[in-house]
Protein backbone atom coordinates (compact mmCIF):
# COMPACT_ATOMS: atom_id res chain seq x y z
CA UNK A 1 0.00 0.00 0.00
CA UNK A 2 1.49 3.32 -1.09
CA UNK A 3 1.29 6.38 1.10
CA UNK A 4 0.04 9.50 -0.66
CA UNK A 5 2.30 12.54 -0.44
CA UNK A 6 -0.49 14.51 1.20
CA UNK A 7 -0.41 12.10 4.17
CA UNK A 8 3.32 12.64 4.84
CA UNK A 9 4.64 15.24 7.26
CA UNK A 10 6.99 18.00 6.08
CA UNK A 11 10.13 16.18 7.27
CA UNK A 12 9.25 13.06 5.28
CA UNK A 13 8.49 15.15 2.21
CA UNK A 14 11.79 16.99 2.60
CA UNK A 15 13.63 13.66 2.84
CA UNK A 16 12.00 12.45 -0.38
CA UNK A 17 12.62 15.78 -2.12
CA UNK A 18 16.30 15.62 -1.12
CA UNK A 19 16.47 12.30 -2.97
CA UNK A 20 15.09 13.96 -6.10
CA UNK A 21 11.35 13.40 -5.74
CA UNK A 22 9.90 16.49 -7.44
CA UNK A 23 6.34 15.66 -6.43
CA UNK A 24 7.38 15.68 -2.76
CA UNK A 25 8.88 19.14 -3.13
CA UNK A 26 5.76 20.22 -5.02
CA UNK A 27 3.67 19.14 -2.02
CA UNK A 28 5.88 21.23 0.28
CA UNK A 29 5.40 24.22 -2.01
CA UNK A 30 1.65 23.69 -2.06
CA UNK A 31 1.49 23.53 1.74
CA UNK A 32 3.63 26.59 2.40
CA UNK A 33 3.21 28.89 -0.61
CA UNK A 34 0.55 31.15 0.91
CA UNK A 35 2.55 31.69 4.11
CA UNK A 36 5.80 32.28 2.19
CA UNK A 37 4.06 34.82 0.00
CA UNK A 38 2.58 36.66 3.01
CA UNK A 39 5.98 36.85 4.68
CA UNK A 40 7.58 38.11 1.47
CA UNK A 41 4.76 40.67 1.13
CA UNK A 42 5.37 41.83 4.69
CA UNK A 43 9.02 42.47 3.87
CA UNK A 44 8.65 43.93 0.37
CA UNK A 45 5.34 45.75 0.73
CA UNK A 46 4.49 44.86 -2.86
CA UNK A 47 2.48 41.94 -4.26
CA UNK A 48 4.60 41.54 -7.38
CA UNK A 49 7.87 41.69 -5.47
CA UNK A 50 6.40 39.20 -2.97
CA UNK A 51 5.68 36.77 -5.80
CA UNK A 52 9.25 37.12 -7.08
CA UNK A 53 10.70 36.71 -3.59
CA UNK A 54 8.50 33.68 -2.88
CA UNK A 55 9.65 32.01 -6.08
CA UNK A 56 13.27 32.79 -5.21
CA UNK A 57 12.72 31.41 -1.69
CA UNK A 58 11.42 28.08 -2.98
CA UNK A 59 14.29 27.77 -5.46
CA UNK A 60 16.75 28.55 -2.68
CA UNK A 61 15.05 26.06 -0.35
CA UNK A 62 15.28 23.38 -3.04
CA UNK A 63 18.99 24.10 -3.50
CA UNK A 64 19.61 23.92 0.26
CA UNK A 65 17.17 21.17 1.19
CA UNK A 66 19.96 18.88 2.34
CA UNK A 67 20.80 21.45 5.08
CA UNK A 68 17.32 21.21 6.60
CA UNK A 69 17.40 19.45 9.99
CA UNK A 70 14.43 17.06 9.86
CA UNK A 71 14.23 16.99 13.66
CA UNK A 72 13.08 20.61 13.60
CA UNK A 73 9.91 22.15 12.11
CA UNK A 74 10.10 22.85 8.38
CA UNK A 75 8.00 26.05 8.46
CA UNK A 76 10.40 28.29 10.42
CA UNK A 77 13.34 27.06 8.32
CA UNK A 78 11.46 27.95 5.14
CA UNK A 79 10.20 31.31 6.51
CA UNK A 80 13.78 32.31 7.32
CA UNK A 81 14.74 31.60 3.71
CA UNK A 82 11.67 33.52 2.51
CA UNK A 83 12.39 36.60 4.62
CA UNK A 84 16.03 36.58 3.48
CA UNK A 85 14.97 36.20 -0.16
CA UNK A 86 12.62 39.18 0.17
CA UNK A 87 15.31 41.30 1.85
CA UNK A 88 17.79 40.35 -0.89
CA UNK A 89 15.26 41.23 -3.58
CA UNK A 90 14.74 44.68 -2.07
CA UNK A 91 18.48 45.24 -2.06
CA UNK A 92 18.74 44.28 -5.74
CA UNK A 93 15.69 46.17 -6.99
CA UNK A 94 16.08 49.42 -8.80
CA UNK A 95 13.76 52.30 -7.96
CA UNK A 96 11.58 51.35 -10.93
CA UNK A 97 8.14 50.13 -9.85
CA UNK A 98 4.98 49.34 -11.79
CA UNK A 99 1.66 50.50 -10.37
CA UNK A 100 -0.93 47.73 -9.89
CA UNK A 101 -4.24 47.89 -11.72
CA UNK A 102 -6.84 49.76 -9.69
CA UNK A 103 -9.16 47.21 -8.05
CA UNK A 104 -12.12 49.51 -8.78
CA UNK A 105 -11.73 48.61 -12.46
CA UNK A 106 -12.43 44.92 -11.83
CA UNK A 107 -15.94 43.42 -11.82
CA UNK A 108 -17.56 42.91 -8.44
CA UNK A 109 -20.89 41.75 -7.08
CA UNK A 110 -20.66 44.03 -4.02
CA UNK A 111 -21.87 47.60 -3.90
CA UNK A 112 -19.52 50.32 -5.09
CA UNK A 113 -19.70 52.00 -1.67
CA UNK A 114 -18.64 48.79 0.08
CA UNK A 115 -15.86 48.25 -2.47
CA UNK A 116 -14.61 51.79 -1.90
CA UNK A 117 -14.68 51.32 1.87
CA UNK A 118 -12.77 48.04 1.61
CA UNK A 119 -10.22 49.60 -0.73
CA UNK A 120 -9.73 52.50 1.66
CA UNK A 121 -9.27 50.14 4.61
CA UNK A 122 -6.80 47.99 2.63
CA UNK A 123 -4.89 51.10 1.62
CA UNK A 124 -4.83 52.36 5.22
CA UNK A 125 -3.64 48.97 6.49
CA UNK A 126 -1.03 48.69 3.76
CA UNK A 127 0.22 52.20 4.51
CA UNK A 128 0.30 51.49 8.25
CA UNK A 129 2.21 48.23 7.72
CA UNK A 130 4.55 49.97 5.29
CA UNK A 131 5.36 52.60 7.90
CA UNK A 132 6.57 49.97 10.37
CA UNK A 133 10.26 49.12 10.56
CA UNK A 134 10.96 45.99 8.52
CA UNK A 135 11.60 43.66 11.46
CA UNK A 136 8.40 44.77 13.24
CA UNK A 137 6.39 44.31 10.03
CA UNK A 138 7.73 40.78 9.54
CA UNK A 139 7.30 39.87 13.22
CA UNK A 140 3.68 41.02 13.44
CA UNK A 141 2.87 39.29 10.13
CA UNK A 142 4.40 36.00 11.25
CA UNK A 143 2.72 36.20 14.67
CA UNK A 144 -0.76 37.51 13.84
CA UNK A 145 -1.30 36.19 10.31
CA UNK A 146 0.79 33.03 10.23
CA UNK A 147 0.36 31.97 13.85
CA UNK A 148 4.03 31.37 14.59
CA UNK A 149 5.17 31.40 18.21
CA UNK A 150 7.56 34.07 19.44
CA UNK A 151 10.37 31.51 19.71
CA UNK A 152 9.89 30.38 16.11
CA UNK A 153 9.87 33.97 14.87
CA UNK A 154 13.06 34.64 16.83
CA UNK A 155 14.67 31.71 15.02
CA UNK A 156 13.40 32.92 11.63
CA UNK A 157 14.64 36.47 12.15
CA UNK A 158 17.81 35.53 14.01
CA UNK A 159 17.03 37.74 17.02
CA UNK A 160 16.30 37.01 20.71
CA UNK A 161 12.74 35.99 21.63
CA UNK A 162 12.36 39.09 23.82
CA UNK A 163 13.11 41.26 20.81
CA UNK A 164 10.35 39.52 18.86
CA UNK A 165 7.88 40.08 21.71
CA UNK A 166 8.83 43.74 21.80
CA UNK A 167 8.60 44.06 18.00
CA UNK A 168 5.10 42.51 17.94
CA UNK A 169 3.95 44.72 20.83
CA UNK A 170 5.25 47.94 19.27
CA UNK A 171 4.00 47.01 15.79
CA UNK A 172 0.50 46.36 17.11
CA UNK A 173 0.51 49.63 19.03
CA UNK A 174 1.62 51.60 15.95
CA UNK A 175 -0.99 49.84 13.79
CA UNK A 176 -3.74 50.66 16.31
CA UNK A 177 -2.64 54.29 16.35
CA UNK A 178 -2.50 54.49 12.56
CA UNK A 179 -5.75 52.65 11.94
CA UNK A 180 -7.54 54.39 14.82
CA UNK A 181 -7.68 57.41 12.55
CA UNK A 182 -9.62 55.35 9.99
CA UNK A 183 -13.35 55.46 10.67
CA UNK A 184 -15.65 54.09 7.92
CA UNK A 185 -18.65 55.93 9.44
CA UNK A 186 -16.85 59.26 9.06
CA UNK A 187 -16.17 58.48 5.40
CA UNK A 188 -19.90 57.86 4.79
CA UNK A 189 -20.87 61.13 6.52
CA UNK A 190 -18.39 63.14 4.45
CA UNK A 191 -19.39 61.42 1.18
Amino acid sequence: MRTSLGELDDAALAARATLGNREAFGELVKRHQAAVRRVARAVTGDEHDADDAAQEAFLSALDRLETYDRKRPFGPWLMRIASNAAIDLLRRRAVRRAEPLDEALTASSRSPARDAEQMELRAALSQALGALPERQRVAVTLFDLEGYAHAEIAEILGVPEGTVRSDVFHARRKLRESLGQYDPARVEEEG
